[in-house]
């Protein structure tokens, strides 16, 4: 559970400062902060600097998307009935739950630093995008699988292993906070930007990864998973289209700018901000879409539509053991008449001329010379009119 570490560290936080706070500052606040929230958190109200104000809103905004959006899931998992699309919703619900943590992070570069919430911010930023890169990388196996195997692995072994891949950024995160605070003695809000883009190394690692299996997904044989496939490679890029800027940005940008120290917190925030709505947008929204959206009903085929596909037709036979022209001509035979029985009728036969189940034999001559086929033939042949078996010699007149 991402977002509810960050949730509770950021409410002791809050009422640690707001106990040592005192009652009495006259200190002028800001515009627009007029409902007793002082320093540290005048960033939350301030109207003069308005990006921060802007990264609140969007983050709350994206914080309900994000919970509706699991509900819904939660709620509607009893109607998802193939299995294929069962697996998918546990990544799914751990990428909200991921999603729910980068919007719940933003808030913490709202708020002034100190030693306690630069650990936070340390430790939680490549985590987190590490969750939710994971995410899409088992989005991108399990597409594969189904392209390739016509079945997908259980939802469980798929959260499992994306939880196990987020967990080694989790591994780096505490080796370095160790490494600089702990051993070096360094404050946790002293570092250098290039040591904190050298530390999200994995979670770029896991991007590539992910872009990689979506477009090996691309590659299936399955037509019908090939849209989910489409948005989780738009997902990939835009992300590592957005990862570029932001790095860039952070690590020669601001000191370009001669915005150095005061830029760096309203640059990761908006990085936190836009890459969960991204998430939300690109992949979220439309594979849960995709899992809640019921499945085609079938439809029995007509074998008298000629211009339905006679592979189709010749597949919904019974005689799957028969071969085509065997089958043309065992049915030719069976509802025609052979030399022996044509004779009978000529002569009279046993019966007589005039069967009492037969009734009298009509007189309009027919056709000797011309392959008449039955209409299980024809059917059998997709309703084309078949050839005539290599051994029909003609029918012979009554």
């Amino acid at each position: 559970m991402a977002f509810l570490p960050v949730l509770l560290l950021l409410l002791l936080t809050v009422t640690q400062r707001a106990i040592g706070q005192d009652s009495e500052d006259s200190e002028a606040l800001p515009t627009g902060c007029g409902w007793g929230l002082v320093r540290p958190y005048t960033l939350l109200c301030d109207l003069d600097s308005m990006w921060g104000v802007a990264v609140e809103a969007v983050a709350a905004g994206g914080v309900l998307t994000a919970f509706l959006l699991a509900l819904i899931l939660l709620c509607r998992l009893h109607t998802i009935g193939e299995a294929e699309k069962r697996s998918g919703v546990g990544p799914i619900l751990l990428l909200l739950l991921g999603i729910l943590g980068l919007f719940g992070l933003s808030f913490a570069y709202l708020i002034e630093q100190d030693e306690s919430l630069c650990l936070l911010q340390r430790a939680l930023w490549g985590v987190l995008f590490a969750l939710c890169f994971s995410c899409l990388l088992v989005q991108g196996v399990r597409l594969r699988r189904i392209g390739l195997e016509r079945r997908s692995p259980g939802g469980c072994a798929l959260t499992g292993l994306a939880l196990g891949l987020s967990a080694v950024q989790g591994i780096i995160a505490a080796e370095w906070l160790l490494l600089t605070v702990l051993r070096e003695g360094r404050p946790a809000c002293e570092y250098l930007p290039m040591d904190f883009s050298l530390a999200c190394s994995y979670v770029l690692a896991l991007l590539l990864a992910a872009l990689t299996a979506a477009c090996l997904a691309l590659c299936g044989k399955t037509s019908q998973w090939r849209c989910n496939a489409i948005w989780l490679v738009v997902t990939c890029l835009l992300s590592l289209l957005l990862w570029v800027a932001w790095v860039g940005f952070y690590l020669h940008g601001i000191e370009w700018l001669g915005r150095s120290p005061e830029w760096n917190d309203p640059a990761l925030a908006i990085a936190l901000v836009a890459q969960g709505w991204l998430l939300l947008i690109f992949h979220a929204i439309p594979e849960a879409h995709i899992c809640l959206r019921s499945p085609p009903q079938p439809t029995a085929p007509d074998y008298f539509d000629t211009s339905q596909n006679s592979t189709r037709m010749r597949e919904t036979s019974f005689d799957e053991d028969i071969p085509l022209s065997h089958r043309q001509f065992v049915e030719n035979q069976g509802y025609g008449y052979s030399d022996e029985n044509a004779a009978g009728l000529r002569t009279g036969g046993p019966a007589g001329p005039h069967n009492s189940n037969t009734g009298p034999r009509p007189s309009a001559p027919f056709r000797s010379n011309v392959y008449q086929p039955t209409e299980m033939t024809m059917i059998l042949n997709g309703g084309a009119v078949p050839s005539a078996p290599p051994t029909y010699t003609g029918r012979q007149l009554w």
